[in-house]
């Protein structure tokens, strides 16, 4: 036996978050892929189920009110908060990851001034992020400029409206510094707009701390909230009456049900709002977060930690060497949860992986990428996928 199954049964032994597993849907695949669509939690079916023939079939138009449908948007986004290190009434929960990084953008603009004619987006960026930015800067007027995190504190200056970087690089799980950043940011007068599709869920965000003005995310990844649900705005306190959305809807309205041709924008998160919540997934979600009940951020970044380390002492010890190039950063500072390991037939081998359980994802044109997520990945999975990787590299 080796020494890496030995390490990996210890391992397991000793981890405190290994009863986790249970609270989800689970098979013997090794699943490395929540960092693109979480495992899903045991008891969501039935939670959904109630949704749909009970609030939906009996009550009906009646849930809005006495299944709090009508709150829901606030009342999961104070759920949400604690986890990315928000205070309550910060964040709203609706609409894509997108919808929201464009309203964010477009109000972090409107807020910065008129003076200001430059947004800067990070070059790094997932694709989407990248057009709204565009989009943003053709509907505001403003300029757009494409850098690296890294350039950011050079590229700041008296025309710097607003600042859109991602917390965790999509691609190679690289951590971006968010305080030294958002610090950096406001220094020069901007604001700053902050995705963290990549970080909430499996490391400590700290958007209040860090004074972070406006923050978006997906729930789908590590927050397990399945596939296209709802995702969610952050507001920092004292910006939330300088909002101003560039999506006001009904639902944002200080009198929704007033039918007034004026909009009024409503105070606190409501704000970000803008049509009727689509409340099957929204539910879905509000069930999910059950799984972090009791669970602390700092003891599951802990754990990632510890994984990705396993893994990459594992991959040393069962590939050749130079077969595969490690992308992701050594430093726990500029560590995701996810390795992202560079070959020339990722694609192949990664298909060959699933077909072998063990299932991760491959982004073009070379990159392999295996998710961590510390709720419901042991050491043995690690050890075990890092072993059939070898295989199928020899």
């Amino acid at each position: 036996m080796s020494e890496q199954v030995l390490r990996a049964r210890k391992l397991d032994a000793e981890d405190e978050l290994a009863a986790l597993r249970e609270r989800f849907v689970l098979d013997d695949t090794v699943y490395l892929d929540g960092n693109s669509l979480g495992a899903l939690p045991a008891h969501v079916p039935d939670r959904v189920a109630d949704v749909v023939r009970r609030q939906w079939g009996e009550l009906r138009i009646r849930s809005w009110e006495e299944s709090g449908w009508w709150t829901a948007p606030e009342r999961i986004g104070d759920r949400i908060a604690p986890l990315v290190g928000a205070a309550p009434g910060r964040i709203v929960v609706g609409d894509s990851t997108s919808v929201n990084v464009f309203k964010a953008l477009v109000a972090a603009v409107r807020m910065a001034g008129e003076d200001r004619d430059e947004l800067l987006v990070d070059a790094t960026t997932f694709p989407t992020d990248g057009y709204i930015a565009e989009s943003a800067a053709r509907l505001t007027g403003r300029t757009l400029r494409a850098v690296t995190p890294a350039e950011v504190p050079g590229a700041l200056g008296d025309r710097t409206a607003a600042v859109l970087l991602n917390h965790v690089d999509y691609r190679t799980g690289r951590l971006h510094d968010l305080p030294a950043l958002t610090a950096a940011v406001h220094a020069h007068g901007a604001l700053v707009v902050w995705d963290l599709c990549h970080s909430a869920g499996a490391l400590p965000v700290g958007l209040d701390e860090h004074g972070v003005d406006l923050a978006v995310g997906c729930t789908y990844k590590y927050l397990n909230g399945g596939p296209g649900s709802p995702a969610y705005l952050y507001v920092r306190r004292d910006l939330q009456d300088r909002f101003d959305s560039p999506l006001p809807g009904w639902n944002s309205h200080a009198e929704p049900f007033g039918m007034d041709p004026v909009h009024t924008p409503a105070t606190g998160p409501a704000r970000g709002r803008v049509g009727t919540p689509d409340i099957l997934s929204l539910l879905a979600l509000e069930a999910a977060l059950d799984v972090w009940d009791g669970v602390s951020v700092a003891a599951v970044r802990a754990k990632s930690l510890a994984l990705t380390d396993f893994f990459l002492e594992c991959v040393g010890a069962y590939t050749e060497p130079g077969r595969v190039e490690c992308v992701t950063p050594e430093r726990h500072a500029e560590r995701g949860s996810q390795i992202a390991l560079r070959c020339p037939d990722a694609g192949e081998v990664m298909k060959r992986l699933i077909a072998r359980g063990v299932v991760g994802d491959f982004r073009h044109p070379d990159v392999l990428r295996f998710g961590f997520t510390p709720l419901y990945v042991g050491f043995r999975d690690v050890e075990r996928a890092a072993r059939v990787l070898g295989e199928e590299l020899a």
